[in-house]
């Protein structure tokens, strides 16, 4: 199983959640930021239908499966007064 961590970061002058090194949009407060990390977090553990998708792989090849709802990650929110970018 997949796992997926949501930290909470300062990030451009304001605060965000960072994911495997993609950051969210910036919130004023580390509250706001926290509360929409676990948000995302309590989705992405949400099951769904299983569904077909496509993807493009790191060498331009296209991609045609299905994905079982049932497969989700794990995810969770940390915070580590550390942890800037």
């Amino acid at each position: 199983m997949s796992r997926i961590i949501y930290r909470i970061v300062q990030h451009d002058g304001a605060w965000a959640y960072e994911a495997n090194g993609t950051f969210s949009e910036r919130f004023p407060s580390r509250e706001a930021a926290r509360a929409a990390a676990q948000l995302a977090a309590r989705e992405q553990g949400r099951r769904g239908d299983t569904t077909p998708i496509s993807y493009e792989d790191e060498n331009g090849v296209w991609h045609d499966e299905m994905s079982p709802g049932s497969d989700r990650p794990q995810a969770w929110v940390e915070e580590e007064d550390t942890y800037h970018r």
